[in-house]
C-alpha cells in the first residue's frame, strides 16, 4: 500500500481521477449526441424556412410547428445540371430544396411548386459561410437568403446574419437589364448609388466589411453557376423528371 502523502499516492489519485473523468465526458458526449444531431438536423429546416420566406428571420418557431410547416412546404431533392431529377444517392448530382404551394404535396409540377432554393458553401474572411438562396418560380427573383454558420467578424463581416441585410435580398435579379446572368454581387455602398441598370442585381454592402462581401459575392456567383441550368429550366418552365424514373413521372 501507499503512503497517503506519498508521491505514488498522489500520481495513481491523479490518474484515476483523469480516467474517472474522461469516462464521465466520453459518456455524457455519448448520450448528447442524438440530442445534438436532433437540434442541428431542426436549425437546417428553420433556415430554409427563413430563405423561403415562410418563417420571419431572426424568428424560431416551436419544434412541431417547424416540422410541419417543413414537411408540407419544403422538398429536398437531388438534380442534375439541368435541373432534371435524379436518385438521391447520385453523386454527380447537387442539392436542391423545392418550395411548394398550399395544398399541393410534392408535387413535380411546375405550378405546383412556388420556388426553390440553393444551398450557399463558400469562403469568407475568416472562415466558412453557408447560408441558402431561394428564388421564385420565375427562375430570376431572389425571394429570400438565411445564413446560419459563419466566422465573419461581430459588428463587422457578423452582419451578414443579421435581419436588415438579409432582407436586402428579396426582390433582387440574378439576370441583367439586357437577360443575361450576372449572379447577385454585394456592393461596396448603397447599392440605390450604382448606375440604374445595376441596381437590381446588388444588395447593400455593409460599412468595414469589404472583404467578406467580395468573398460572399464570388461564392454566390459561383453557385449560381453551377446551379443555372436548374433557374434556366424554370424559366423556361419545363421542370421534368429523369426520363426512365417511375418515381417522378
Amino acid at each position: 500500500m501507499f503512503e497517503k502523502n506519498s508521491k505514488a499516492h498522489v500520481i495513481l489519485f491523479a490518474l484515476v481521477l483523469s480516467v474517472l473523468c474522461s469516462l464521465l465526458i466520453t459518456a455524457a458526449a455519448t448520450g448528447l449526441k442524438s440530442k445534438q444531431q436532433e437540434n442541428m438536423a431542426l436549425d437546417k429546416k428553420v433556415n430554409l424556412l427563413r430563405a423561403a420566406g415562410l418563417v420571419d428571420v431572426g424568428q424560431k418557431p416551436g419544434k412541431e410547428k417547424i416540422n410541419t410547416l417543413y414537411d408540407q412546404r419544403i422538398e429536398e431533392v437531388v438534380v442534375d445540371s439541368q435541373g432534371k431529377i435524379m436518385e438521391t444517392e447520385n453523386p454527380k448530382g447537387m442539392h436542391l430544396y423545392f418550395i411548394h404551394g398550399k395544398g399541393t404535396g410534392n408535387s413535380h409540377d411546375l405550378k405546383d411548386i412556388s420556388g426553390y432554393i440553393v444551398p450557399i458553401n463558400t469562403r469568407g474572411l475568416w472562415g466558412k459561410i453557408q447560408g441558402y438562396l431561394a428564388f421564385e418560380n420565375d427562375g430570376q427573383t431572389v425571394s429570400g437568403f438565411s445564413v446560419f454558420s459563419h466566422s465573419e467578424t461581430p459588428g463587422l463581416g457578423g452582419e451578414i446574419e443579421s435581419a436588415w441585410f438579409q432582407k436586402n435580398f428579396k426582390g433582387k435579379k440574378i439576370l441583367n437589364s439586357q437577360d443575361k446572368f450576372v449572379s447577385i454581387g454585394i456592393a461596396k455602398g448603397k447599392a440605390g448609388d450604382l448606375p440604374k441598370d445595376e441596381q437590381e442585381n446588388f444588395v447593400d454592402g455593409i460599412s468595414g466589411a469589404t472583404l467578406t462581401g467580395r468573398y460572399l459575392s464570388e461564392g454566390i456567383k459561383n453557385t449560381l453557376m453551377k446551379y443555372e441550368g436548374v433557374s434556366v429550366t424554370f424559366r423556361q418552365k419545363q421542370l421534368k423528371a429523369e426520363a426512365g424514373d417511375p418515381a417522378h413521372e
